[in-house]
């Protein structure tokens, strides 16, 4: 049966591939976007492009703006908030901004969604961020990356919140109301802990998506610098294999509203981002690519790698695409839109 989808941020990175599948599933898909993000416009123009007169809503608009949102909210049955400020580095220069995106704008979501008692689906894209630096967690030095001594299926659901930096406590926020409007407004919420995710449609930065960034430095001769050792290690998680999962919350939403989930690539997709991450994009790339060191950044995690059983268990999921083949179909992507990083 047929849902009436809002995705906001809809025109981003995983919005507009999520908008696509949607839509050509026969969903009726409102993208709510301000097309703020670089990349926005282009992804907008593919969705539009690639449904082959599929009719989709567009609204360009701001979560800051309730009024808007609430006009938009109404009468829908999913509601995939996506929409945020992404960047650390940009949190820490303009936290009021940050917070007035993350977590007001989140606020204002979840308030529209209760505002006309239509209880619709709210799926909220968060982050590994809420676990702040993970210090109380024993980690091992290796000869390619750091490891953890006693977690070896990586980090659950049960780990302290310990929001870190501006971006980690506006994101945590939004975090902690979507789960609680569940709870008191019974409002069918879930929490997606999102780690690296990446594929096409990516515009990657150094402070923000760092695996599209490093493909399109490495397709565009840009430079790259690496802040740290090169060991740090996150897992990584194919676009295709996180809409997977926003599709099984859709279809089992009575068995998983109110849950929160650690959704990535878990220990099998996890690599240091370049003592193991450099040799697999060398060898797609093929050629050696040169970086620059530089000193580690404040706050950066030695390691993190999503403990995925949770989304297993509730919803019979688990990554299909390793991160070589994923890699790969990321950089043909690239390769064959130059156009779009000049």
């Amino acid at each position: 049966m047929a849902k009436k989808i809002l995705i906001t941020g809809g025109a981003g990175f995983i919005g507009s591939n999520y908008a696509y599948r949607r839509i050509i599933n026969g969903d009726d898909v409102t993208i709510y976007d301000d097309l703020s993000r670089n990349g926005a416009k282009e992804n907008l123009k593919w969705v539009s492009s690639k449904t082959h007169g599929q009719s989709f809503g567009f609204i360009e608009g701001d979560v800051r703006d309730y009024e808007l949102l609430m006009s938009v909210v109404k009468g829908k049955d999913v509601i995939i908030h996506l929409a945020a400020q992404v960047a650390v580095t940009s949190s820490v220069v303009n936290p009021q901004f940050d917070f007035s995106v993350n977590a007001a704008g989140t606020f204002n979501v979840l308030e529209a969604a209760r505002a006309f008692g239509e209880k619709p689906l709210v799926i909220y894209a968060s982050t590994n961020k809420v676990y702040g630096g993970i210090e109380d967690i024993h980690v091992v030095e290796e000869e390619t990356r750091y490891s953890f001594r006693d977690f070896p299926a990586g980090v659950s659901e049960n780990q302290l919140l310990d929001f870190h930096s501006p971006y980690g406590c506006s994101k945590g926020c939004g975090d902690q109301y979507v789960r609680d409007y569940s709870r008191i407004y019974d409002i069918p919420t879930v929490v997606f802990r999102q780690s690296c995710i990446y594929g096409k449609r990516q515009f990657g930065i150094e402070d923000q998506g760092w695996v599209a960034w490093f493909v399109i430095a490495a397709v565009m001769h840009k430079p790259i610098t690496i802040y740290g050792d090169g060991k740090q290690v996150r897992d990584l998680l194919f676009i295709d294999d996180l809409m997977n999962a926003y599709d099984l919350v859709i279809e089992r939403k009575e068995r998983v509203k109110g849950l929160i989930f650690n959704v990535g690539g878990g220990i099998e997709n996890s690599v240091s981002i370049w003592q193991e991450f450099g040799p697999i994009l060398e060898k797609i790339h093929g050629k050696e690519i040169s970086v620059d060191f530089q000193e580690w950044r404040p706050g950066d995690q030695k390691i993190y790698i999503s403990d995925i059983s949770k989304a297993k268990k509730y919803l019979g999921w688990s990554p299909k695409i390793h991160v070589e083949q994923g890699l790969s179909s990321l950089y043909q992507w690239v390769a064959d839109n130059k156009e779009l990083f000049v």
